[in-house]
C-alpha cells in the first residue's frame, strides 16, 4: 500500500471517528437543551447564524483550499500572506454583521437579533487568527490532530452552553458557549504546529495566486450562502420561530449524511486529489471512482436509515413538541440524495482548478429555492415547502456533472448504480417495516386532515 493511501486510509478513518464523535455529544446535548430551552430560541439561532454563515461566504477567497492545493504550501513567505489575508476577512465579517444586526431585526421584527447577531458572529472573528497549521496539516493528511482539537472544543463548548442554559435558559447560553469553543480553538491551533506560527505579511506573488484560485470560489461560495441558507432566509418569513425551530432539528438529522461527506471531501479526498491533479484524466478519474464506490454504500444505508426510521427517531428522542419533525424527516434525507451524489466527487474540479460548475450548480439551486419554495408553500402548505426544499439540489448535481464530462472525469453510470441499491435499500426496509406492522415514515402526514 502507498503511503498516500495510507494516509487516506488512516485519515478517513479519523474523519469517521471524529464525526461520529462529535455528532453523539451534538445529539445528546441537542436532547438536554430541548428541554431547558423552547423551540422558539433554537429558530432565532438558525436565523443568527443563516446571516453569520452568508457575510462569511460572501467574503470567502478560498484561504484554505489554496494553501492546500499550492506548491509553496510549506513556505512562510506564502502562509503568513495568507493568515494575514485571512484575518482581514474576519474583521469586515464582523463589521458586516454589526451593519446587518439593525435592519434584519427590522425585518423579521425581533429587537433580539439587534444584539444577538454582532455577539454571535464575535466567533468569526475569533477564528479568523487560527493559525495556518489547520490547513497543512490536511495537506499532510494528518487528520489525528485536527479531530483531537475539534472534539476537545466540542466538548468545552457544549458544557458550557448546558450549564449556563441550566442556570439561565435564556438564548445567550447557545451564543456563550461558541465564543468560548473559538477561543480554545483559535489558541490552541498555534501550538498544533509551533514552528509554522504565523504573523502579519503582504507578499504580492502569493496575494496573486490566492485571488486567481479564490475568485470563482468566492463566486461558488456566495451561491452555496444564497442555495443552502434560502430555506432559512424564506422560512424565516412563511413559518413561526416555533415551526422553524421544529424544522432546524429535522433538517439537523437529516444534514447527517451530507456532513459526513463535507468532512470526509474536505480533510481526505481534496489533499488527495490534489496529489494526483496532475495525473491524466483517465487515470485520475478511474482513482476517484475506486475510493468513491465504497463511500457511495455507506451513505446509501445512512440515508435508508434515516428515510426509513426518521420518524421514530423523533417520536423517541423528543417530546410532543418536536413531532411534527418526524414527517418532515424522511422526506428530508431522501431528497438529500442528489447532493450527496455530488458532493462525492466536486472536489476533483477544485483539485484541477477549475470551480465554475460548482458555482453555477449552486446558482441554479437559488433561483430553483427563490421560485419554487414560496409556490410551493402557498399551493400545497408546510409538506409542499419541505417537499421543494428536500429536492433542492438536482439543478446543482447536474451542473456539476456537466463540468465533470467536459473535464472528463464523468460518473454518471456510477452514480446510476448507487441510486439502484439506494432505492432497493428503501423498497425493501419500508416494506419490511409495513409488513411487521409499524407503518410508514410518513404516516403522521398522510394521516393529519
Amino acid at each position: 500500500m502507498s503511503s498516500v493511501k495510507k494516509q487516506a486510509v488512516k485519515g478517513t478513518i479519523w474523519t469517521v471517528v471524529g464525526y461520529g464523535g462529535s455528532q453523539a455529544l451534538r445529539l445528546g446535548s441537542n436532547l438536554i437543551l430541548t428541554r431547558l430551552l423552547v423551540p422558539e430560541l433554537f429558530g432565532l439561532m438558525a436565523l443568527v447564524y443563516t446571516f453569520i454563515t452568508g457575510v462569511a461566504l460572501f467574503s470567502d477567497i478560498g484561504i484554505r483550499p489554496s494553501i492546500i492545493r499550492s506548491p509553496r504550501w510549506t513556505d512562510r513567505v506564502f502562509l503568513n500572506t495568507a493568515w494575514t489575508l485571512q484575518v482581514i476577512r474576519a474583521c469586515w465579517i464582523w463589521i458586516g454583521c454589526v451593519i446587518l444586526a439593525w435592519p434584519v431585526s427590522q425585518f423579521y421584527n425581533d429587537s433580539r437579533l439587534l444584539w444577538l447577531l454582532p455577539v454571535a458572529a464575535f466567533t468569526v472573528f475569533i477564528n479568523g487568527f487560527s493559525s495556518t497549521s489547520m490547513a497543512t496539516l490536511s495537506r499532510k493528511l494528518e487528520i489525528g490532530k485536527i479531530t483531537r482539537l475539534e472534539m476537545t472544543t466540542q466538548i468545552i463548548s457544549l458544557a458550557v452552553t448546558i450549564i449556563w442554559a441550566y442556570i439561565s435558559p435564556t438564548v445567550w447560553a447557545l451564543v456563550g458557549g461558541n465564543i468560548v469553543s473559538s477561543l480554545i480553538k483559535t489558541l490552541w491551533s498555534h501550538r498544533l504546529e509551533p514552528e509554522t506560527s504565523n504573523w502579519f505579511a503582504w507578499d504580492k506573488d502569493s496575494i496573486k495566486e490566492i485571488m486567481s484560485f479564490g475568485t470563482w470560489v468566492f463566486v461558488s461560495t456566495m451561491m452555496t450562502f444564497l442555495a443552502s441558507q434560502a430555506d432559512r432566509l424564506i422560512l424565516g418569513r412563511l413559518f413561526t420561530l416555533q415551526l422553524l425551530g421544529i424544522y432546524t432539528v429535522a433538517f439537523t438529522f437529516a444534514d447527517l449524511p451530507r456532513q459526513v461527506v463535507h468532512r470526509i471531501s474536505q480533510q481526505v479526498m481534496f489533499p488527495v486529489i490534489s496529489k494526483y491533479a496532475d495525473l491524466e484524466r483517465s487515470s485520475l478519474r478511474a482513482k476517484i471512482l475506486q475510493k468513491r464506490k465504497f463511500l457511495l454504500i455507506g451513505l446509501a444505508v445512512l440515508v435508508t436509515i434515516l428515510a426509513s426510521f426518521g420518524d421514530l427517531i423523533i417520536e423517541t428522542l423528543y417530546d410532543e413538541r418536536y413531532q411534527q419533525a418526524g414527517w418532515m424527516l424522511p422526506i428530508l434525507a431522501v431528497g438529500l440524495w442528489p447532493l450527496l451524489l455530488s458532493a462525492t466527487i466536486d472536489r476533483a474540479l477544485y483539485a484541477i482548478g477549475n470551480p465554475k460548475p460548482v458555482a453555477f450548480g449552486h446558482f441554479l439551486k437559488f433561483f430553483y429555492m427563490i421560485t419554487l419554495l414560496p409556490a410551493g408553500y402557498k399551493i400545497f402548505g408546510i409538506p409542499g415547502a419541505i417537499t421543494v426544499i428536500a429536492f433542492n439540489d438536482l439543478p446543482s448535481y447536474c451542473a456539476v456533472n456537466y463540468g465533470l464530462w467536459r473535464e472528463k472525469l464523468t460518473c454518471i453510470s456510477q452514480d446510476l448504480q448507487a441510486t439502484i441499491l439506494l432505492l432497493g435499500l428503501l423498497f425493501a426496509v419500508c416494506f419490511t417495516r409495513y409488513s411487521l406492522g409499524f407503518g410508514l415514515p410518513i404516516d403522521s402526514l398522510l394521516q393529519s386532515p
